[in-house]
């Protein structure tokens, strides 16, 4: 890709905004603006029974509580599973003997650059939840049947969430 006359027009808490002229084969220049994200990483814990625990957490951007996996930002140079580990302990109490990865999800490819990393969570253990001062989370457990319905019909609107949904649920069927 070729790209001329970068530059950063935001930088803020969490993200920044780049802008820049990019060639589109032979129709020229473009302008785009690129919504910078460190990257993520997103956990579904399921259970021995085949329940699988989400949270509800208010997402301002929204004005609404989403039902989602439990997930976090990737510190700088962070190893997206150790992130993964740390976020599920955080937010739902839980730690898993084993990670297994989902795969990767692009958030929003047309403007964002950030990448989710997904992973399914197994031989979990429960202990005592740890969130952020900031963070308003209620966990719910349900049955894994019962998610991938909600994610296919609406109840579910997150977009990793439906992602792993549907990724595990190939997997274990």
């Amino acid at each position: 890709m070729e790209t001329k006359n970068r530059s950063k027009v935001f930088s803020g808490l969490v993200i920044d905004i780049e802008q820049m002229d990019v060639l589109i084969g032979n129709q020229g220049w473009y302008t785009y603006q690129i919504v910078r994200h460190p990257g993520g990483a997103a956990i579904l814990p399921l259970h021995e029974d085949g329940s699988v625990t989400l949270i509800r957490q208010l997402r301002p951007a929204v004005g609404d509580f989403l039902l989602e996996l439990p997930a976090g930002r990737l510190s700088p140079g962070e190893d997206p599973q150790l992130c993964a580990a740390r976020e599920l302990t955080e937010e739902t109490g839980l730690t898993a003997a084993t990670l297994t990865s989902l795969g990767v999800l692009h958030s929003s490819p047309g403007v964002f650059d950030e990448v989710i990393h997904l992973y399914l969570a197994t031989g979990l253990s429960q202990g005592e939840p740890a969130p952020e001062a900031y963070e308003e989370i209620y966990c719910v457990r349900l049955p894994l049947a019962e998610a991938l319905t909600m994610a296919a019909e609406g109840g579910i609107t997150d977009g990793k969430t439906i992602a792993a949904l549907l990724r595990a649920g190939r997997r274990l069927t």
